[in-house]
C-alpha cells in the first residue's frame, strides 16, 4: 500500500497572483496606473485567479478545499458582472469579449 507520486506541478499555478501578473493586469484594464478598484480590474483579477485554480483542480481533483474557494471567486465575479451591467452595458459587453467570458 504505497502513496502515489505527486504528479509535477504546472508553471500556470501561481495562487495567489503575484505583483507582475496583477500589474500587468491592472495596466490593460484599468482607467489608470493605480486603478485596483473599478470593477473591470476586479473581474479580471477573479479570472486570472480562477484560470489558475481550475488548473490546479484539474491536477488534484480531489481537492475539495480549493474547489470551494474557486465556487466563491466564481460567485464574486458573478455579482461583480451583474453590477456592471446594470451600470453600463456596453463596458460589460467590451469586458466579457476581452476576457472572453460567456456571460
Amino acid at each position: 500500500m504505497g502513496w502515489a507520486l505527486e504528479p509535477p506541478r504546472q508553471e500556470r499555478e501561481t495562487l495567489p497572483l503575484d505583483r507582475t501578473t496583477t500589474e500587468r493586469i491592472v495596466a490593460a484594464n484599468g482607467r489608470h496606473a493605480q486603478d485596483t478598484g473599478s470593477a473591470e480590474v476586479q473581474i479580471a483579477l477573479l479570472t486570472e485567479r480562477i484560470e489558475g485554480l481550475t488548473g490546479h483542480l484539474q491536477t488534484f481533483k480531489q481537492d475539495n478545499h480549493s474547489r470551494r474557494g474557486l465556487l466563491k471567486l466564481v460567485g464574486q465575479r458573478r455579482r461583480l458582472l451583474t453590477f456592471l451591467r446594470r451600470e453600463d452595458v456596453a463596458r460589460h459587453a467590451a469586458l466579457t469579449e476581452k476576457l472572453g467570458l460567456r456571460r
